[in-house]
This record gives structure tokens, sequence and C-alpha cells, in this order.
């Protein structure tokens, strides 16, 4: 009894980890998720970012900083759309200073 205990606060830990979102980028609507996930009994994160409507592009990381997944999600998105020549510098610029 005592173990099952410690397995439900260790799961409500968990679903509290987990980010569902909505942000901007570049006037598209763009949605990003940050999941917790154990691995060797650590606990990982795994992101991954899209905009439907705008690209198939996603960009995912994954990596054991939950303050850290978002941030290495939306590069991978960023340096890909790059990459596909979505995004321009001069865009990317423009969207920085608004």
């Amino acid at each position: 009894q005592g173990w099952e205990a410690v397995a439900a606060a260790v799961a409500s830990k968990i679903v509290g980890l987990w980010r569902n979102e909505t942000t901007e980028l570049l006037g598209h609507e763009c949605k990003f998720t940050v999941k917790p996930y154990i691995k060797r009994f650590q606990l990982n994160y795994k992101g991954r970012m899209w905009c439907l409507g705008w690209t198939a592009i996603r960009g995912e990381a994954r990596t054991r900083s939950h303050s850290g997944v978002a941030g290495r999600t939306a590069q991978d998105f960023v340096r890909k759309a790059f990459q596909k020549g979505l995004i321009s510098q001069q865009e990317a610029n423009q969207w920085l200073s608004s």
C-alpha cells in the first residue's frame, strides 16, 4: 500500500510537468507540447512544435531539463524552417524587433 501512494504521487507530479501550449511565430499559430517520461530511472522531457496550416515541419528535442526542452524544440523548428526557406533572416529580425 505504501508503494501505491508513492506511485500515485510520482504520477501526479509527472502530469503536472506536462505542457500543451499555443504560440505565434511570424503570424502563424503554432503549438508545442512538453511530455515527461522516465528513462533509466531518470525524469526526461520530450518537446514537439508544429504549425498546422503553414508547414509540415516538426521541431523536436529530448532533454533532462524541463526548462530547456521548449527552447531546444523551438530552435530545432526554426533551424528546419530556415533550411527549407520558410523564414528569412530579415523576417526573423523584423519579428524579433516587433
